[in-house]
């Protein structure tokens, strides 16, 4: 069974990347389920754990912002530069974690943020380098290896705070 750190580092994770559009509200609905098992718990939580796939799209961005404050997490604004560097760190992590390859990683936040966030300049830039591996003389494994090596960078940042700031009631 996974920690209650983990979950709320997973919530998190779960949170900005639907803020991104990059997963479904019924996503965060099923981290908000994992959470509970896990002994997180707030009144918040408990309702958003308990949407239906047809209530997710409605209600997880008016729950999901009290869900995460009850329990001393961070909600990010759609659109805000911390959100967009959280999103990129949660997107470096799943790759670590073997969710997405480091091709698709670069992809994603090239896609997401362009070379318009300072954080993911180099995830865009070694998307691009992927685009002409047939032109230059790197490798598919080289362009990897440096991908790799910046989410790790990126996944030395704390995701989560690691103490809650307020006890639920």
């Amino acid at each position: 069974m996974p920690s209650t750190e983990s979950a709320a580092r997973e919530l998190q994770d779960r949170a900005v990347l639907w803020s991104i559009g990059e997963i479904r509200a019924t996503d965060v609905v099923t981290a908000a389920c994992d959470a509970l098992v896990t002994s997180l718990d707030s009144p918040a939580l408990r309702i958003l754990a308990a949407c239906t796939r047809a209530e997710a799209d409605h209600d997880v961005p008016v729950l999901l912002p009290l869900a995460l404050d009850e329990l001393g997490l961070i909600f990010y604004p759609a659109g805000s530069d911390a959100g967009q560097e959280a999103a990129v760190r949660a997107l470096a992590a799943r790759m670590l974690a073997g969710q997405l390859t480091p091709r698709e990683l670069a992809f994603r936040v090239h896609q997401h943020f362009g070379h318009e966030l300072a954080l993911a300049e180099r995830l865009a830039e070694l998307d691009d380098e992927y685009d002409v591996l047939e032109y230059g003389d790197r490798t598919s494994a080289q362009v990897d290896a440096d991908v790799t090596a910046e989410a790790l960078r990126l996944a030395q940042c704390p995701r989560v705070p690691t103490e809650p700031t307020d006890e639920p009631t």
